[in-house]
C-alpha cells in the first residue's frame, strides 16, 4: 500500500506540530528554572551576621535569617541543576559531549552550595547546643570553610555559561547577543577567582576581573527571561532536530 504526497505531509506537519511543542516545554521549564536560581540574591544581608560577628558561635538571639538563606541556596542548587538537565534533550543535538559536560559542571557547582550549607547550618547547631568559648575556633573554621567553597560557586558559573553558551551560539536557539554576553564575562569571573586565591581583594585588578560578574548574571537572567516568554527559535529548532 503507498502512501500519497497528502498523507505523507500531513504526517510530517503533525511530527513538526509535537516537536515544537515538546521544545517549547523544555524552554518555558528551563526559562523558569533559570529565574528561579536568582532566589539568593538577598543571602549577603541574611548572611550577614553569622559571617561578621566572630562571636556568633557563642551567642543568643534568633537564627532565622540564616536558615532562610540556607533554605534559599538549597533551592538554587537543585534549580541549577534543573537548568542543565531540562535543556539537555535539545543541546545533545548540537554537541552531546558538551551538553553532558554542562550538566557534570552545574552538578559540581551544586556540590559547592550544599557544602556551603552545611557549614553555616554546623554553625547554628552548635549554637543551638549552647556550646562555650572553646567552640570559637570552631566557628571561625567553619566560616573560612564557606569563603573557600565559595570559590566553586565563583568559579563554575563561568564555566557552565562557556559550554552553554557555545551551545547555544552555535545552534542559534536563541539571539546570539545573549550567549556571547556569557561568553566575554566567564575568563573575566575566571581571572577574578584566581586574582581572589591570591589574597588580591581590593585594586583595580580586582575590580576590573570582577566586572566579569554583571555579563555573566545578565546572560542567566536574560536567558531565562526569554526562554520564559519567546521560547527557542523555531526555525532554528526543526535546522537541529532536522541534522540529529
Amino acid at each position: 500500500m503507498t502512501i500519497s504526497k497528502e498523507v505523507k505531509l500531513e504526517i510530517t506537519n503533525r511530527q513538526a506540530a509535537k516537536t515544537m511543542a515538546s521544545s517549547r516545554k523544555i524552554s518555558l521549564a528551563a526559562g523558569i528554572l533559570y529565574l528561579l536560581t536568582f532566589v539568593s540574591m538577598p543571602i549577603g544581608f541574611l548572611y550577614s551576621a553569622v559571617l561578621k560577628d566572630p562571636n556568633y558561635i557563642v551567642g543568643t538571639g534568633t537564627d532565622t535569617a540564616v536558615i532562610i538563606g540556607g533554605i534559599l541556596e538549597i533551592i538554587v542548587a537543585l534549580a541549577g541543576i534543573g537548568t542543565a538537565v531540562v535543556l539537555f534533550p535539545m543541546l545533545k543535538y548540537q554537541n552531546e559531549g558538551v551538553a553532558l559536560g554542562f550538566v557534570g559542571t552545574r552538578v559540581l557547582e551544586a556540590s559547592t552550595i550544599f557544602a556551603d550549607v552545611v557549614c553555616l547550618m554546623a554553625i547554628v547547631t552548635l549554637r543551638r547546643a549552647g556550646v562555650g568559648a572553646d567552640a570559637l575556633v570552631t566557628g571561625k573554621t567553619l566560616v573560612a570553610l564557606y569563603g573557600l567553597f565559595r570559590l566553586g560557586q565563583n568559579l563554575m558559573p563561568a564555566v557552565n555559561d562557556l559550554l552553554l553558551g557555545s551551545l547555544l551560539y552555535q545552534s542559534r536557539l536563541v539571539p546570539r547577543v545573549l550567549p556571547v554576553l556569557g561568553i566575554i564575562g566567564a575568563p573575566l569571573l575566571i581571572a577574578n577567582t584566581v586574582v581572589f586565591m591570591f589574597g588580591i581583594t581590593s585594586g583595580p585588578i580586582y575590580v576590573l576581573t570582577g566586572i566579569g560578574v554583571l555579563p555573566i548574571a545578565l546572560f542567566e537572567f536574560s536567558l531565562g527571561v526569554w526562554l520564559t516568554v519567546k521560547g527557542f527559535n523555531q526555525s532554528a529548532t526543526v535546522e537541529l532536530l532536522s541534522e540529529a
